[in-house]
């Protein structure tokens, strides 16, 4: 192979991908320590360097982020240094047999260790220089500095390697907070571009950060200014928990649209970090063919800009895009859940929807598959619904079943027939239903779909290209008051709305002080209308049902005793009709809710005319 910087300048390099990720993948628990497996368990470590030089990376890295003697220390193999580092180096350059380079990867102390705050520069050096000086015994052909947010530390690790090795050529990266239109937060790229240039870094980069499109705006901002290669590895986008696990949900194809994004942008070294697994890598490589610059800089850069300045179109007011969204922050207003049929006959949903027309209800609400259940589609049941009573209806929309491009037709599709309201859901997972051996797609969360239809508002699909004009959806989002982790909840709020949600539906509340304690929380962002779920209970039997098998479900303990003590069914679908009305009196004095999002108790129609008398 040509000398690194050689292959890097004039032919473009492929990187791998995250290491932990598929060790986790492998069932290596998070309780162990990654890189001491260099040494039990060689093999695993051996083959998930192969899966990545078959998929088409051309660097590989060695398995020792955390390989420092104070990270070590945390788990009793502090004595084990460069026995690890040696064995990472060793294990990698078998893998290669000398069809890729290999990388030492070299993380911050702080990253694993709050001790190093309290070591002096010198002692940091030495940590450095113990694990570096191993890496290089070992045979790697370059170190790697990776994942760094603090830039004193970064130069430490660097003017660490160069007292080693004046030799092995260094790729300093440091990973950087992007805010989205805030633009990035702490370190900015260009004053890191500048800085690690200054230094004399052989390449200098990006990784980790939010995902890949964090990682392409520090790129196109750190270009125009490096007098040395870039590197890119970005994060599969940031993990989200599913079924208890923390999964990255960004696919393959994804990962590759922006890796040529990320070459084109001036990127010679483009890979993975946390979350990339070798079939990204492989799909890269697809959509990469080669990294080898196939026109000047100035032609590339030309077309960047005159993408970027595709002006948006602006969105239709809300008023106009549909009757409900002319209606919201108007008026208190009442939606009612309806589920489709799980067979072909639509009558019993339809007259129900009729009947709640008749008295009173604003609009319909269709669930999509909920609990992982096969149902009539919430597009045709929403088509019925329309035709035969004329009745404005929103269609929940959820991640779990289509991959980016099925969701973008459907949505487009959505506009055309006029099915204009949409409630953005990340869906219940298939295990949970009758299918459980179906598929998860979750090529993204209802955060990320939020954005997308936000983007198809303004004329511009799902990869940001134009499509000659804009729907007119009106973006709904869901929301747990009720949530174990009520600050993530929030959190997750804050970025829906962020994204471009335009009204909220939340699960049902049964504690009014809950509610208040979480609009509180959400004061400062809240800007959209507010529609509080309600849910009458039927029985002790429901309530126990939905607090335990119901996921976002929470039925305060006081409610369940007021069931518990009721003497006749009637008496407890009485004390749960009451509970309800309560808590939609109370839900309605509160500044911030502008609605009612009414599910009714096992189809029970009536129920919800006795419910909303107290808002009459």
């Amino acid at each position: 192979m040509k000398p690194f910087l050689q292959a890097l300048i004039e032919d473009g390099i492929l990187g791998d991908g995250a290491m932990g990720t598929e060790l986790y993948a492998h069932g290596i628990f998070i309780n162990r320590n990654y890189d001491e497996l260099n040494l039990s368990n060689p093999t695993l470590i051996r083959d998930i360097h192969t899966e990545y030089l078959n998929a088409g990376a051309q660097l590989l890295e060695t398995n020792t982020f955390t390989a420092n003697r104070l990270a070590l220390a945390a788990y009793g193999f502090e004595d084990k240094v460069k026995e690890i580092n040696r064995a990472g180096a060793k294990i990698a350059k078998d893998a290669a047999k000398g069809q890729a380079y290999v990388a030492g990867a070299v993380g911050p102390l702080s990253w694993a260790a709050k001790s190093s705050t309290t070591l002096s520069n010198d002692e940091i050096k030495n940590c450095f220089k113990e694990q570096i000086q191993a890496l290089i015994e070992g045979g790697v052909d370059l170190i790697i500095l990776e994942t760094f947010y603090n830039l004193d530390e970064l130069k430490l690790a660097y003017e660490s390697v160069r007292s080693v090795s004046k030799s092995h050529p260094v790729i300093t990266q440091v990973t950087l907070k992007y805010e989205g239109e805030e633009g990035f937060k702490g370190i900015q790229p260009m004053d890191a571009c500048k800085t690690l240039c200054e230094w004399g870094a052989d390449v200098i980069g990006v990784n980790c950060c939010n995902g890949p499109v964090g990682v392409l705006e520090a790129i196109k901002l750190m270009e125009p200014i490096a007098t040395k290669p870039l590197s890119a590895f970005p994060n599969a986008g940031l993990p989200q928990t599913k079924q208890n696990r923390l999964l990255y949900l960004a696919t393959p194809e994804y990962m590759a649209e922006y890796a040529r994004r990320l070459a084109q942008a001036g990127a010679s070294l483009v890979g993975g970090c946390c979350g990339t697994t070798p079939s990204m890598i492989k799909e890269m490589k697809k959509y990469l063919h080669t990294l080898k610059p196939t026109k000047k800089i100035e032609t590339i850069r030309a077309e960047e800009l005159k993408k970027e300045e595709t002006p948006k179109l602006t969105p239709v007011p809300l008023d106009k895009r549909s009757a409900f969204g002319a209606l919201l922050g108007k008026k208190f207003a009442i939606s009612v859940e309806i589920d489709p049929p799980k067979g072909l006959d639509a009558s019993k949903a339809i007259e129900g929807a009729k009947f709640l027309k008749a008295h009173g209800v604003d609009v319909i609400n269709i669930a999509d598959g909920p609990r992982a259940m096969a149902r009539m589609s919430p597009m045709a049941m929403s088509v019925l619904i329309r035709q035969q009573i004329g009745m404005e209806t929103v269609i929940h929309y959820c991640c779990r079943d289509r991959n980016l491009l099925g969701m973008q037709m459907d949505l487009i599709g959505a506009n055309a027939i006029d099915l204009k309201n949409i409630l953005v859901i990340t869906g219940d997972p298939p295990k949970m239903g009758e299918y459980p051996d179906a598929t998860a797609v979750f090529d993204v969360d209802a955060i990320g779909l939020i954005h997308f239809v936000n983007n198809l508002n303004h004329g511009l699909d799902f990869a940001n290209r134009p499509i000659g004009e804009q729907t007119s959806l009106v973006i709904g989002c869901g929301c747990n008051p009720g949530a174990v982790d009520m600050d993530l909840e929030v959190e997750r709020l804050r970025k829906k709305i962020a994204a471009g949600a335009e009204f909220i539906f939340s699960q049902p509340v049964y504690d009014s002080r809950l509610l208040e304690t979480f609009l509180a929380k959400c004061k400062l962002f809240l800007s959209i209308p507010f529609f509080v779920g309600v849910l009458p209970l039927a029985s002790l039997k429901n309530a126990e049902f939905l607090h335990n098998e119901v996921p976002g479900m929470q039925i305060p303990i006081s409610v369940m005793e007021k069931l518990g003590q009721a003497a006749t069914k009637e008496a407890q679908r009485d004390i749960g009709l009451a509970v309800a009305q309560e808590a939609l009196k109370d839900a309605k004095s509160m500044p911030a809710v502008k609605g009612v999002y009414i599910f009714p108790p096992f189809g029970k129609y009536e129920a919800v005319v006795e419910l909303i008398k107290v808002i009459a």
